[in-house]
């Protein structure tokens, strides 16, 4: 299994994705998590995504077109430390989620 897309919004196209595989999550979470994303966009531009990895970890990626001068990559860097440090515990939760609902992860 690799690599599993939560969320992701594209200031290019201005689109917000949420993957359907994840509809049992709260609305709550899931305005949290388009909010989060599309405010990051808005903020410095380019892609942002939430995904997962192999192991069920969380993943906070962000990236711009080759061309794209208005992209602030040391704003987004900043941000995604400000963003994992805020949202810590939803993170941790959305984490663990994954592992259990996706993974089959006993936890005890």
């Amino acid at each position: 299994m690799s690599e599993m897309v939560l969320c992701a919004a594209n200031s290019y196209e201005k689109k917000y994705f949420f993957n359907p595989e994840f509809g049992k999550l709260p609305e709550k979470v899931k305005n949290e998590l388009q909010a989060a994303c599309v405010l990051f966009t808005e903020e410095v531009g380019g892609v942002f995504e939430i995904l997962y990895d192999e192991e069920g970890e969380l993943i906070i990626r962000t990236e711009a077109e080759e061309n794209d001068a208005a992209y602030d990559e040391i704003g987004a860097d900043l941000l995604v430390k400000r963003l994992r440090n805020e949202k810590k515990e939803l993170f941790e939760e959305l984490s663990l989620f994954y592992k259990v609902v996706f993974l089959g992860v006993d936890i005890e």
